[in-house]
């Protein structure tokens, strides 16, 4: 049971958050700062942020921070686990940095099992520099780059979990959730990071999220939209899971 509104790994909330109104990263923020408290790895952890959106929770943790180029979280975040490797290191990437400059590197991880947790916010476009296509970006869907809806042509937005199943060791942990089961997210990602405590596995979570700024919607159409069209697509649930988890 949650005894306080706000994570007590969070530093002290002086002020509001600084991503656009209604934008989901401050709900999985806020679920991965409960997940860190009810484990009690504050003074264990590492948190990597990449360059976008995601980097904007740099300063929400009273935990080891570290910034890193577009795409090279994953990477980063490995060789540190490499070199301490009694710390519970955590990967935070937007689906930009993960399935496009970043796609090397995360299947790379994969295949060799690296005991990191990566969370993967996909709000299916390219949020800080103005909501272009990302590899994530739905059939029909309009952006910045893509006015009159993408084409598909038989190239399909890109499954992460799915492709990932495929390169992962068996003990990795797998899944995807959506910010519209907020508890849901927290249990996934509470789940990635013991597997990576107690199976010293791969651990991979992708949290399906809204944009209203760049997808031009209010509130309610932007979670229409992440339920009627993203949640219809990309699977939400466990896709692999360790035996011994």
């Amino acid at each position: 049971m949650r005894l306080s509104s706000f994570p007590i790994c969070f530093k002290e909330i002086t002020k509001p958050h600084k991503f656009c109104p209604g934008c989901g990263h401050g709900i999985v923020l806020k679920e991965l700062g409960f997940a860190v408290d009810e484990l009690d790895i504050i003074n264990d952890t590492l948190l990597g942020v990449d360059i976008g959106c995601s980097l904007l929770a740099w300063d929400f943790f009273n935990i080891a921070t570290i910034q890193t180029h577009h795409g090279r979280t994953i990477p980063i975040v490995s060789g540190y686990k490499s070199a301490q490797n009694k710390k519970i290191c955590i990967a935070y990437v937007g689906d930009g940095g993960a399935y496009a400059i970043g796609l090397q590197a995360l299947i790379t991880a994969s295949l060799r099992n690296d005991p990191i947790t990566i969370i993967v916010v996909n709000n299916t476009l390219y949020g800080m520099t103005g909501g272009q296509m990302a590899p994530t970006t739905l059939c029909n869907e309009l952006t910045t780059t893509t006015p009159n809806g993408k084409i598909c042509e038989g190239i399909k937005p890109i499954l992460g979990p799915e492709l990932l199943k495929n390169t992962s060791s068996e003990k990795a942990f797998i899944a995807r959730a959506t910010i519209s089961r907020p508890l849901e997210v927290g249990e996934m990602i509470k789940k990635a990071l013991l597997n990576q405590i107690v199976n010293n596995s791969f651990s991979f979570v992708e949290i399906l999220s809204i944009c209203p700024t760049n997808w031009k919607k209010d509130a309610k159409e932007s979670f229409e939209f992440l339920e009627k069209y993203m949640e219809k697509y990309f699977t939400v649930g466990v896709i692999n899971e360790s035996k011994n988890s």
